[in-house]
């Protein structure tokens, strides 16, 4: 719980301010409430032993999916052919492919064995066979804004740590493997 209590007029003075206008003090309650905030669920990947992770998994409000460095939710494309993106040119501006250079590092919640790349040659990680992407209107940690989108000539899925897709919020959410 949070809790923000003005400063006194004798705490003021402490500090040596005998005023304080009122305008000037809007900024610092907002700054403080602003601390208040926060939820543990949008948290960064991170291995066990707390390293940042290139995937791992989160919760959002379709449940727990995978997510990149930032905690961005990674989808896949169901045009997609196995390891093989069918992503390329202005679908790949909109949906950009997860990209990592050299070792992966896989957070907690995600399996090390599922993870690999794609089939062309190009560092865009998989997961369970799957060429993973972000989404650029998913803006902040947990937004799901691409979540059942057709767009290119297929449909985008929010990815379960099983490695399947996540059924769209329209749909009651189980199993729903791919």
């Amino acid at each position: 719980m949070c809790s923000v209590r003005a400063a006194s007029d004798h705490e003021w003075d402490m500090l040596g301010r005998t005023s304080l206008p009122l305008l000037g003090a809007l900024p610092l309650a907002m700054l403080a409430l602003a601390g208040c905030g926060g939820n543990a669920s949008h948290a960064l990947p991170t291995t066990n032993n707390g390293r940042p992770a290139s995937v791992g998994v989160a919760s959002t409000g379709l449940g727990n999916v995978l997510v990149d460095r930032q905690g961005h939710t990674l989808y896949l494309f169901e045009r997609d052919s196995g390891t093989m993106s069918a992503c390329t040119g202005a679908c790949a501006v909109n949906w950009p492919p997860l990209r990592v250079r050299g070792t992966p590092v896989v957070g907690s919640g995600a399996k090390r064995s599922d993870v690999g790349r794609t089939a062309d040659g190009i560092s865009q990680l998989t997961y369970n066979g799957h060429p993973l992407y972000t989404f650029v209107n998913d803006k902040k940690p947990g937004d799901t804004n691409g979540e059942g989108i057709n767009a290119f000539g297929g449909s985008w899925f929010a990815v379960s740590p099983a490695g399947a897709k996540v059924a769209p919020r329209s749909q009651p959410q189980g199993g729903g493997g791919y």
